[in-house]
């Protein structure tokens, strides 16, 4: 599957967007508009103005659809969100080659509200997705203890953890020394 660069970008934006919910972190991660701003400028949104309440509480309530589609039962719902989601910002097409990045598409109109700046970008990352067969590539982390949503980016769709370093070298090392407790059990004739 061939992503480009700006879908990925916008992927990855909505990853960390939904992994800002309280019930993936046990506290909200977007607590006030200061967060918000933050989360804008780590992940170098363009065309955004000023940033306040409503706009936290618009993204806050787009985080909520954006896991819907994420989570839906199957690629025909899915895909009914993404329409409704897109529609509803009027999503407007262009080309841009701002701040050296080279030709790409924005799919939001100019300085639009950051909740449908992000509809826009991040619904057409998901409606790539959808449209290229590759559903099974929204996923939830498998470790036991972690909600973390993730897109598996990799050649052969067989990443399990939302992160390789810690919940996946979390869950290898359970796995390590459970085989080691049973080795060491049948030594003993447990």
């Amino acid at each position: 599957m061939l992503i480009t660069h700006d879908t990925e970008c916008a992927l990855g934006i909505l990853v960390d967007l939904l992994n800002t919910a309280p019930e993936i972190n046990g506290a909200e991660q977007l607590a006030d508009p200061a967060a918000l701003c933050a989360f804008v400028t780590r992940h170098d949104i363009s065309e955004v103005d000023s940033i306040g309440d409503s706009d936290l509480r618009s993204v806050r309530e787009l985080r909520g659809q954006l896991r819907e589609v994420f989570t839906a039962r199957s690629t025909e719902s899915a895909a009914g969100l993404v329409n409704a989601l897109v529609a509803a910002v009027n999503a407007t097409p262009r080309l841009t080659d701002h701040d050296g990045h080279g030709w790409h598409m924005h799919y939001f109109a100019p300085h639009a509200a950051l909740a449908d700046h992000l509809a826009a970008e991040l619904g057409m990352a998901l409606g790539l997705i959808l449209m290229a067969g590759e559903r099974e590539r929204l996923r939830r982390c498998e470790a036991p203890d972690c909600a973390r949503l993730f897109v598996d980016l990799s050649r052969n769709r067989s990443r399990r953890y939302c992160d390789s370093r810690t919940c996946g070298n979390r869950m290898h090392v359970a796995a390590y020394r459970a085989r080691q407790r049973s080795a060491a059990d049948e030594a003993v004739g447990v």
